[in-house]
């Protein structure tokens, strides 16, 4: 049954990982230069809201952080941080849904406490069920891959892994990986949004995402 509602909720939520074809002027601008920038803020400018900009600082003089003598002052700082936090939130979504279908690793995650990875409960309490030796090990590998294996100071986001199949790079250019970019950026917007959502929805109501799913429960609206 919880397979079912996860699958069911995974293709409910398709249309919101797709992002929308990219601005007429982006194509434009990136076509004449014979490139592709990462950087380029045309990446994501995408309908329906188009160049999101409520206060204005993609124009430094508007810019409050442009007067400090900081690297991470500007929109390639910005730009550089949005995509990495949508990689890590697409991540988790994708281990959200197996994880709330049950769908685990076998074995155990620590054979000395006797703790199976099916014994870790899903949604937030999860989190607290991993023994410390398992937390500390999440916590190196992240600083590992944040400082040496695909460094935060790679504002591109171009590690020189190519986009394609595994173990496989394809290197793209031109109109392809325009498209490419912007569905990155779109679909690391929609994780964002979508794993939060999940979050408040399980700290509201009290159940995993399949649980409310499965109860109609979605986010209070429903039978309990």
């Amino acid at each position: 049954m919880k397979v079912i509602a996860v699958l069911a909720a995974v293709v409910a939520s398709a249309a919101a990982f797709t992002p929308a074809p990219a601005a007429e002027r982006a194509t434009t601008t990136l076509a004449a230069r014979g490139g592709v920038d990462p950087l380029d803020p045309s990446i994501g400018v995408t309908a329906p809201l188009g160049l999101y900009d409520p206060l204005g600082w993609l124009n430094p003089d508007k810019d409050p952080a442009s007067s400090q003598a900081t690297f991470h002052a500007n929109f390639e700082r910005r730009r550089a941080v949005e995509r990495k936090h949508g990689r890590v939130a697409m991540v988790a979504v994708v281990g959200m849904l197996f994880h709330n279908a049950d769908i685990e690793f076998p074995g155990y995650l620590s054979k000395e406490l006797g703790i199976r990875f099916a014994d870790i409960p899903n949604g937030i309490n999860g989190l607290f069920s991993v023994p410390l030796a398992g937390i500390t090990q999440i916590f190196f590998f992240c600083g590992i891959c944040e400082l040496a294996i695909w460094p935060a100071s790679n504002y591109s986001g171009d590690y020189g892994c190519g986009y394609g199949r595994p173990f496989v790079p394809n290197f793209l250019d031109g109109e392809e990986k325009l498209q490419k970019l912007n569905v990155e950026m779109n679909q690391g917007r929609a994780a964002m949004m979508g794993i939060m959502g999940a979050m408040v929805g399980e700290m509201v109501t009290g159940q995993t995402l399949a649980e409310q799913v499965a109860s109609g429960n979605m986010i209070g609206y429903g039978p309990p």
